[in-house]
């Protein structure tokens, strides 16, 4: 090894300036030619300066291991293979000599590389500050003690000399889905989820409590909630408002007379005279117990279907006297009595429109009876159209029968006559149960 030291002449100026030594280092069979240049500080034109190297393959104790050979070189030392030598380079003449020189202007450091002097002291270069750094753009410069590093931001990582974004949604942070941008990521939800406070997972969000579009009621459920109606109302198609259901075109069983659609509901009616027993069924208001009616004195009221009669309270036609409240009587001794029954009974009674028939809807039944007599009984009048027919039980009782199916309202007034016949006594006679029926407007 060889060092070679410039001499410079005496006469020192007072700026302290570097001059350049060149060591030449060949490694046979492993190296070509290399040029090593080793700073050395001096005074310029002052002095001779020289280094004394330290021979580390004297100084350290089996500097180089197994087969590798030490060569000591200024400033350190290699291990080689021991077939390996160093030639020392012949004196250059001055010409060829090769020297890197330094400005004039150059400032003097004494300080090694990444420092800088300050009084007495060498203190750190801030290289990122002073962009003494050749970092890429991507990249952060880190100053650090006498050196810095070039370090990728977070959410980069460092292939070659560049940062590349990491695709952090490979990793699978996100309960739901992931959404990579530049250097981070963000987590996002499905439609009725949001983020937890950790912002990668997600949890339900009760739509019912932040006013969820349901016009009645709302069930909140996993990741969604459903809305629902009341009784009476179904759900429209948009899955939130809720429609009137008109319970009363969907049957015509649902009230007796007459159904009502209400929002939400149905309530059913009555017609007039009728009053609703329970909700749906009709039934008669008697107004003569009520004291509803408008019938005067001399008037007896007749409750009907419906409605009621008033009727006069002695309907006794001469020649027949009334003997009781419904009873008259046609006295024997009166000449014209002789072709006419001996008594009539007024009887009053009401049935429903559109009876099913045949109906039995009156029993007659003989009050007097006498010894060996037989009794008949027959429609004497009022039964025009042949829609009612007797139906004699026994001796002494027959029954008035619908025979048709008659449509109110509508008054018929019937002389049901029972006969009776003695062969003992030689006697005939005969009384008139005078009824009046009267059909309702209704089948209720």
């Amino acid at each position: 090894m060889y060092v070679k030291l410039s001499r410079v002449a005496q006469g020192c100026p007072p700026t302290v300036k570097s001059y350049w030594s060149k060591i030449l280092l060949h490694i046979n069979a492993w190296l070509n030619y290399v040029d090593y240049y080793m700073q050395i500080t001096c005074k310029p034109k002052c002095c001779s300066l020289f280094y004394l190297d330290i021979n580390e393959c004297e100084t350290i104790q089996q500097a180089c291991q197994g087969e590798m050979k030490c060569f000591n070189h200024y400033g350190g030392y290699l291990c080689l293979p021991r077939s390996a030598s160093v030639i020392t380079a012949p004196e250059p003449s001055s010409q060829s000599e090769p020297s890197v020189p330094v400005e004039s202007n150059e400032d003097f450091n004494p300080c090694p590389v990444g420092y800088r002097a300050q009084g007495d002291t060498c203190v750190d270069i801030d290289e990122c500050e002073l962009d003494m750094h050749d970092c890429q753009p991507s990249q952060e410069c880190i100053n650090t003690v006498g050196t810095y590093t070039c370090q990728c931001p977070d959410g980069y990582s460092k292939i070659g000399i560049e940062c590349v974004d990491i695709d952090e949604c490979r990793y699978r942070y996100c309960q739901h889905r992931c959404v990579n941008v530049p250097g981070s990521f963000s987590c996002e939800c499905e439609p009725g989820f949001q983020l937890a406070g950790n912002n990668r997972s997600c949890v339900d969000v009760n739509e019912c409590e932040m006013g969820a579009p349901c016009q009645q009621r709302c069930y909140n459920s996993y990741g969604t909630f459903l809305c629902r109606c009341d009784q009476g109302y179904d759900l429209g198609p948009d899955g939130f408002s809720c429609n009137d259901i008109d319970e009363c075109s969907y049957s015509s069983f649902l009230c007796q007379f007459q159904c009502v659609n209400e929002p939400g509901r149905f309530s059913c009616v009555c017609p007039e005279g009728y009053e609703l027993l329970g909700t749906r069924l009709c039934q008669d208001v008697n107004e003569c117990e009520t004291g509803t009616h408008q019938c005067g004195t001399g008037q007896v009221c007749v409750n009907i279907h419906g409605g009621h009669q008033c009727v006069n309270s002695n309907r006794c036609q001469d020649p027949f006297v009334q003997v009781s409240e419904n009873r008259c009587i046609c006295p024997v001794v009166k000449p014209e009595c002789r072709d006419l029954p001996f008594s009539i009974v007024h009887r009053y009674m009401s049935i429903t429109s559109e009876r099913s028939v045949p109906s039995d809807i009156f029993q007659i039944q003989a009050t007097s009876v006498y010894p060996g007599a037989y009794n008949s009984f027959r429609i004497r009048s009022g039964d025009e159209n042949d829609e009612f027919y007797i139906r004699q039980i026994n001796n002494i009782s027959a029954m008035l029968v619908l025979a048709r199916a008659v449509t109110g309202p509508k008054e018929y007034v019937l002389d049901l006559e029972m006969v009776s016949v003695s062969p003992l006594i030689n006697y005939q006679t005969s009384s008139v149960l005078r009824l009046s029926v009267y059909v309702g407007p209704h089948a209720f």
